[in-house]
């Protein structure tokens, strides 16, 4: 079990380009200053937004409002983007979601610094966080994204103390 997820984790073949695609151009489509390794950041960490939101199979009304928020927290990103950003995850969580994670940690990791990365693992913990639980599932996603990142599970551990009432692994 723990290796199939792992494989899943890593495997690529089930990419959908298409609905990365639509991320990318209605990121650049509204960010329309940013030079391309922005908004190659800017897609993987919606990517990583909606991965993590429906890491437990649901994408909650708490955490659509907290990836909103996270959005409309990017410099640059217009108002009308946030928007058409948050319909299209409504819209299409599942596949947006299944995109290839491996490959959005892998340009947070190659486009943000250390301090950048924290602060997106925090985002990530936070929209976890939302619905008022940190399930097991969102965990383990959680824990394999820091990884990948380029972080540490001390890193980990203390953007998650932050919510430590909500782990679900604690109740």
């Amino acid at each position: 079990m723990i290796l199939k997820r792992l494989l899943t984790w890593l495997d690529d073949s089930d990419v959908s380009p298409a609905e990365n695609d639509r991320v990318r151009r209605l990121v650049a489509e509204h960010l329309t200053d940013a030079d391309s390794a922005s908004l190659e950041l800017v897609s993987a960490m919606t990517g990583l937004l909606a991965a993590v939101a429906y890491a437990d199979r649901e994408y909650t009304r708490e955490e659509q409002e907290y990836v909103e928020h996270a959005l409309r927290q990017i410099h640059g990103l217009d108002p009308h983007g946030v928007a058409a950003i948050c319909a299209a995850l409504r819209e299409h969580i599942i596949e947006i979601a299944h995109s290839s994670s491996q490959a959005h940690t892998r340009a947070i990791r190659q486009h943000a610094d250390r301090e950048l990365r924290l602060e997106i693992l925090d985002l990530l913990v936070d929209v976890a966080a939302a619905d008022g639980t940190i399930s097991m599932e969102e965990t383990h996603w959680l824990r394999r994204a820091t990884d990948a990142m380029g972080l540490t599970q001390d890193d980990y551990v203390a953007s998650q103390t932050r919510h430590r009432e909500r782990l679900s692994l604690l109740k």
